[in-house]
């Protein structure tokens, strides 16, 4: 619990504490919070980006020609790709948290799980313009993805034990299928991640890393 206290900023609840401090506590978590999803996109900038760079990672038409057009490629890609659907389901999910709604972020959470096994932790900050290539992707704690990142399937991005501070993946990286990218570190700008490999320390920008730990790939 200490953990969780210094990293979102609010005491630990500990038998014993005064009603004031517990009073603090919850207010200090709360603000935690509010500046948090303060961080999320708006719903439809979010998805018009992540359809445009999803429709150009396919090859198909990635320009829209205005916000009409831009909603039907997105309805068209929630039904002929395999993880648009539950990538918008999470941008909904999160900007309805950030409005405060209760209850119907879960049900939307729950409906991306099913759709493509899209799972993304609500302290997970996902940039607008961010690729998810077939879905079955776990991103948890406090995780940031920048644009222009793709995450193939079977992807982790997650949390070492006692600590909630996840990765930081950087604008135009590359996490290749059944790649594990786990705590506190950090992908740089444009640096490639192989399938399978299991990252835990930070990878520079524009490098290739594999295996298992991952490493620099020999050229």
């Amino acid at each position: 619990m200490q953990t969780w206290a210094r990293h979102l900023g609010y005491r630990s609840w500990a038998v014993g504490t005064s009603a004031d401090e517990q009073t603090g506590a919850a207010a200090d978590r709360a603000a935690f919070w509010r500046a948090l999803r303060a961080r999320h996109p708006r719903f439809w900038v979010a998805v018009r980006e992540d359809a445009r760079v999803t429709a150009l990672h396919r090859g198909e038409r990635h320009e829209f020609h205005s916000g009409l057009d831009a909603l039907l490629q997105a309805l068209r890609l929630a039904w002929v790709s395999d993880a648009f659907l539950a990538q918008a389901l999470y941008r909904a999910k999160a900007r309805l948290q950030a409005l405060g709604v209760p209850g119907l972020p879960r049900v939307l959470h729950k409906l991306a799980i099913l759709s493509a096994q899209v799972s993304i932790g609500d302290p997970v900050v996902v940039a607008p313009g961010v690729y998810i290539v077939h879905g079955q992707l776990v991103a948890d704690g406090l995780v940031q993805i920048e644009p222009g990142v793709v995450l193939s399937p079977f992807v982790t991005i997650g949390l070492r034990a006692g600590d909630v501070t996840g990765p930081t993946i950087e604008q135009g990286a590359s996490i290749g299928t059944g790649a594990k990218v786990i705590g506190p570190v950090r992908i740089g700008e444009g640096a490639k991640v192989g399938a399978g490999a299991v990252v835990v320390q930070d990878v520079p920008a524009g490098a290739t890393v594999v295996g298992v730990p991952a490493r620099p790939a020999r050229v």
